[in-house]
């Protein structure tokens, strides 16, 4: 992922503006580091089809990641989960203050879109792209996931809602990274069939996440854990053995559908999904 670190370098939103952090804290998460798992996903598709398309496809990578690290920056806000540290570091509205955090997040939401706008495709496969970014990570998706996961604070889900709920919150914009890939492929059938296989994922993703907040310390997760009593995460509500074995049964039939993908893609994406499948053993 150098090549995609590099672009984002290269390609960080700059402000000509008299504020005198704006720009710092733009910038702040996004060089944080972070898993770019996302970006991973999708860079690994056009890998696997067709790599000249790769410099292109960075563009659409660095779109998926602006707005990933907005709802996290979002998510870390008082009203919301109030937590001080991300990526090992201060969350912004601890950094800086909430209002510019506020904005910060806004501010990465809307250039997603602008670096959608600006690549290298046709029309088409940029309206194809903004498309599926906004309709997983808006209303429909991302921001419905986190409005039911707020709401629902200290009120417990049946599991089928919980399941819901962090498929819009996390499992979507996983979907939509795989997704995104096929759409700069022009390859519909491929398309289809990942989004689905990026559902499973997003959902094993979030059971581990919610496994790691009860097993890391905050310095191994590098975020705030064992945060989350009062909301609706699998383990809360299933108990830790229990979403374990909900983890284990995920991560065997992704492992399974993964040996079932042509050599290419199976080759491009293997190294990178075995690690995070069995992230929580």
């Amino acid at each position: 992922m150098q090549n995609f670190e590099n672009f984002l370098v290269k390609n960080l939103p700059v402000s000509k503006s008299i504020h005198p952090v704006y720009e710092k804290a733009l910038h702040q998460m996004l060089l944080a580091g972070g898993k770019r798992f996302r970006p991973a996903l999708l860079l690994g598709v056009v890998n696997a089809y067709n790599p000249l398309l790769q410099s292109g496809a960075m563009h659409a990578a660095l779109a998926i990641e602006m707005l990933h690290t907005y709802s996290l920056i979002h998510d870390d806000l008082p009203a919301m989960d109030n937590s001080p540290l991300r990526r090992g570091n201060p969350t912004l509205h601890v950094a800086f203050d909430e209002a510019t955090a506020i904005l910060v997040g806004d501010a990465l939401n809307t250039y997603s879109f602008e670096i959608l706008s600006n690549a290298p495709f046709s029309d088409y496969t940029r309206v194809a792209l903004i498309r599926e970014l906004a309709h997983n990570g808006g209303l429909n998706g991302m921001v419905l996931g986190q409005a039911i996961d707020c709401y629902f604070e200290n009120k417990p889900l049946q599991v089928e809602d919980i399941k819901f709920l962090h498929t819009n919150k996390t499992a979507k914009l996983i979907a939509a990274s795989l997704k995104m890939g096929a759409i700069i492929l022009n390859k519909e059938a491929l398309g289809a069939m990942l989004y689905n296989f990026g559902i499973k994922l997003g959902l094993l993703f979030q059971i581990q996440d919610d496994i790691l907040d009860v097993t890391q310390s905050s310095q191994e997760a590098g975020k705030l854990t064992n945060n989350d009593e009062a909301k609706n995460s699998f383990v809360t509500i299933l108990g830790l053995d229990e979403a374990m074995s909900q983890a284990n049964t995920l991560a065997h039939e992704l492992s399974k559908e993964l040996s079932s993908f042509d050599e290419n893609l199976k080759h491009e994406l293997s190294a990178l999904l075995t690690h995070y499948i069995n992230r929580h053993i």
